[in-house]
């Protein structure tokens, strides 16, 4: 990829009815070739998404041109693809959401140009056939891993977990809060790992890195390290109201290119959110800006 991490996985797994292939990487110009040369190597019997970012949903629906393969994807993922990546108003949407949490302008308002750029990269595949958890996808088992993605799907069998970003080797898998997503997207991940750490997996397939050897105890390293930051937030906190874009200071350091800092906001806010929740912290809004402060 022509950003961090560099790479994608994209995942076939061979079963009765043909090959599955699980996500496709971002729309670029030779992938139309990659996938026009698969579908003369294979029988490719259908395209299972696990999640709408770009690097995994974008070129779907070149692989499904190439393939003649449905596309397969979660009703709310599918719903959250069109709502951000077919909706013109999208980046002023995200911009405003971003100043709102205290960004300063010359960093949120970055995103009307960033926003055109990435569409470069995202052909999705309209209308996709229905997914969700408990359907059984030639053999294997969907399962529901909300986090990373509202609608973030994994797929299991014998042990085996296709696992998009939702378990990710060296990383902690960026788990942020944005316009119309889900109210407590850290309280999700935490729920989605307790679940994935309870399965027995031997091995965990990532959208990014190496195979993971032991799904359970990185679930529950990734836990713990949740459970730290969100004690970092906390302490964060005091002092006085403070907006995400204050607190992200305390959590990333000040060394950050504006992209990388709106990330980092992003998730400070589901962190935030999430000691919200838990009683730990308070928010304030005057329709202008929001704060939080600790309870």
């Amino acid at each position: 990829m022509p950003m961090r991490p560099n790479h994608v996985h994209c995942y076939l797994l061979e079963g009765a009815e043909g090959w599955t292939l699980v996500d496709t990487g971002l729309s670029l110009p030779e992938a139309d070739e990659v996938f026009v040369g698969l579908a003369r190597e294979l029988r490719v019997a259908r395209i299972a998404i696990t999640h709408f970012h770009p690097d995994h949903v974008g070129g779907s629906a070149q692989a499904r041109a190439a393939t003649g393969a449905p596309v397969l994807q979660g009703e709310l993922d599918y719903e959250q693809c069109v709502h951000v990546w077919g909706n013109p108003e999208w980046p002023q949407v995200i911009a405003d959401w971003f100043l709102r949490n205290g960004v300063p302008p010359e960093v949120a308002n970055e995103l009307l140009e960033v926003g055109s750029a990435y569409a470069l990269f995202i052909r999705y595949a309209a209308d996709p056939e229905p997914l969700g958890r408990g359907d059984v996808v030639d053999g294997w088992e969907v399962v529901a891993v909300p986090g990373h993605a509202d609608g973030h799907l994994g797929f299991v069998r014998d042990g085996v977990l296709v696992a998009g970003d939702h378990l990710l080797p060296t990383i902690s898998p960026a788990v942020g809060l944005y316009p119309d997503s889900r109210p407590d997207p850290l309280g999700d991940y935490l729920d989605s790992l307790e679940r994935t750490a309870d399965l027995g997996l031997r091995v965990a397939l990532p959208g990014h890195g190496e195979p993971i050897d032991d799904p359970s105890s990185r679930s529950r390293a990734l836990i713990e390290h949740h459970r730290n930051r969100l004690d970092a937030t906390a302490e964060a906190l005091e002092g006085g109201p403070k907006t995400g874009f204050d607190v992200s200071f305390a959590l990333f350091g000040a060394e950050l290119a504006p992209a990388a800092r709106r990330f980092a906001v992003a998730e400070t806010l589901s962190h935030l959110e999430r000691l919200v929740v838990e009683g730990r912290a308070a928010r304030q809004g005057d329709g202008r800006v929001v704060t939080y402060t600790d309870s």
